[in-house]
């Protein structure tokens, strides 16, 4: 994972609720699913949609948004189980520790975050085990530390 790069901020909260709606209704363009749109929708999906259990649904809504602009979910590319849920974890425990009320505010200072990096899960996974075809597949436990826990 490439860390070297600045995250692209938000800047309206419509945005926001725009790409997200817009995964659920496989209605973005593909180059639109970037590393900060993942966080962003996840954040979204955790804020604003109770309707959606993020745990048990979002394998689905990833690949088949995926599928819907033409990509494939397979054991070398598309949706990656094991980095979706370390993600999930790092967003809640965000949530968990942020003073920050306003939807964009609050994805924006996600991305600044440690839990915003490109390289978040590598601090809990070795590359040979976060890369693996099982890890895409299914969730597989961390090898180097557990992940943090967040009541929310």
């Amino acid at each position: 994972m490439t860390t070297e790069f600045p995250p692209r901020l938000f800047a309206r909260d419509s945005d926001i609720r725009a790409l997200g709606e817009g995964l659920l209704a496989c209605a973005l363009p593909r180059e639109a699913w970037t590393h900060e749109a993942h966080l962003a929708a996840c954040l979204w999906l955790l804020t604003e949609r109770p309707n959606v259990n993020v745990d048990a649904e979002i394998a689905t809504i990833i690949s088949r948004f995926n599928e819907s602009v033409g990509g494939v979910n397979d054991d070398a590319q598309g949706y990656h189980d094991t980095i979706t849920h370390a993600y999930v974890a790092g967003v809640r425990l965000f949530l968990s520790q942020t003073s920050e009320t306003g939807l964009t505010a609050r994805v924006n200072a996600l991305l600044l975050s440690p839990m915003g990096r490109r390289d978040w899960p590598l601090r809990f996974y070795s590359p040979e085990r976060l890369f693996s075809v099982a890890a895409r597949r299914g969730f597989v436990e961390p090898d180097l530390a557990p992940l943090p826990a967040a009541a929310i």
